[in-house]
């Protein structure tokens, strides 16, 4: 049997570990890759991009709120994609399947009910705690959002996603080790492609993505 390949997207060390465990436990014949943030995901993806499955967190420290699944979605459409977060309100987990999600699996789950969640998914199957009934709610305005998000490339995400935490066009090329005036061209292109004319507008319009935090 052909092993199968999972990575764990969050960027809480100890959670990464308890959730490999449990996977290693249950799965024995099984590779885990681990990444606490959406840059070392891309990187994984990027280097080895033949996965069986993403267990990924909502609140990526470089990424807003949905935005990283839709990315994820769009360069990647085969691989299925569970989120696994403390945000558990119905509204989340039904947002995420429309967004692409294959599934989304509460951060309190025992292990047999992750084990159950993720074995649905393998098969082809959706799947949602017990008592969650999908319902489509998502307006036309998030969908457009969404669209537009997922005809970025991999590097003009990046950029946006720097762009938006609020970091200037030096540090941006500082970060991605690229030059002032190519950030500055992905910046122009990335505009045209979501229809904003600065990058306020730019902010503006992947916080309609986000998600509050979950009340700890």
């Amino acid at each position: 049997m052909d092993s199968q390949r999972f990575i764990i997207a969050d960027d809480h060390p100890l959670f990464r570990t308890a959730l490999k465990t449990s996977l290693d436990q249950s799965f024995t014949n099984c590779v885990v890759d681990e990444a606490e943030s959406l840059k070392d995901l891309q990187s994984l993806l990027a280097s080895a991009p033949d996965c069986d499955l993403i267990l990924l967190d909502l609140h990526m420290p470089d990424a807003q709120g949905f935005s990283s699944l839709i990315h994820l979605q769009a360069q990647h459409p085969d691989i299925p994609v569970i989120i696994i977060s403390g945000s558990e309100s119905p509204e989340v987990m039904c947002r995420a399947i429309e967004h692409g999600a294959a599934g989304f699996l509460p951060k309190s789950s025992p292990a047999s009910t992750i084990t159950i969640a993720i074995n649905a998914v393998l098969d082809g199957a959706r799947w949602l705690p017990e008592g969650v009934r999908y319902q489509i709610g998502q307006d036309s305005k998030e969908q457009k959002i969404a669209k537009d998000i997922a005809s970025l490339t991999p590097q003009q995400f990046r950029v946006v996603t720097l762009l938006v935490q609020g970091l200037l066009n030096k540090q941006i090329a500082y970060e991605l080790n690229v030059s002032e005036a190519t950030v500055k061209a992905h910046i122009t292109e990335i505009f045209r492609k979501l229809g904003v004319h600065s990058r306020t507008q730019a902010a503006l319009l992947f916080s309609q993505l986000e998600v509050n935090p979950p009340q700890l």
